[in-house]
């Protein structure tokens, strides 16, 4: 019981660091810029060893049992860390930001369940380039690039990420049966992105 706690407050600290940068993301104009600074929330993420579903999910088959069984722990805290900070954000001027997260939110719930969960699967893909560079890089400038590559391309491909998505429509106010279903789907595109080449990486040995 003391792992599940500790491991949820690290997933709920784990989204409220994603949310960050998301809230930065939807502050700006420009997309290039605004996907750079997104980085701040996988940046805080790997520094303090938080617990990120779609960074976590990469390493499902290289653990046992009791790590999987800790994923949806740490989905549910990350839900619950992007809806505290959107709740925050919405009680400020920075509240602006709802409108452009509910333009973003529209263009997710309308779109078909394959496309999410390709699209899901791609951005997952990223995600590991850039947690799993972080974790075996031994230079230091090598092991931030991997987080900037990995997140700038995740987001200016116009992939989707559950737990970014988590935060959009929570500061949008956009909640739905539709984005509930469309959230799922795209997690199950990011469980399979993030273990795709970990499971190619086996079978080339």
């Amino acid at each position: 019981m003391k792992q599940v706690r500790s491991t949820f407050v690290s997933a709920i600290l784990a989204g409220f660091a994603i949310a960050l940068g998301g809230t930065i993301f939807l502050s700006v104009e420009n997309k290039v810029v605004g996907a750079f600074f997104f980085t701040i929330g996988l940046f805080v993420v790997c520094t303090s060893g938080l617990h990120l579903f779609t960074g976590k999910v990469c390493y499902t088959f290289e653990n046992g049992k009791d790590y999987a069984a800790m994923l949806p722990v740490i989905w549910l805290g990350n839900l619950a860390g992007t809806a505290l900070a959107a709740f925050l954000i919405r009680l400020t001027r920075a509240a602006s930001i709802a409108e452009k997260a509910a333009a973003m939110c529209a263009v997710k719930t309308s779109d078909s369940l394959l496309s999410l969960f390709v699209l899901g699967f791609f951005c997952n893909i990223f995600i590991y380039i850039g947690v799993d560079g972080y974790k075996n890089i031994p230079h230091e400038v090598g092991k931030y690039l991997a987080l900037v590559f990995g997140v700038v391309g995740f987001i200016l491909c116009g992939t989707e990420h559950c737990v970014a998505d988590m935060f959009y429509f929570s500061a949008a106010g956009a909640w739905s049966l539709r984005a509930v279903l469309c959230l799922f789907v795209i997690t199950l595109g990011n469980c399979a992105g993030g273990v795709f080449f970990p499971l190619l990486k086996k079978l080339k040995q």
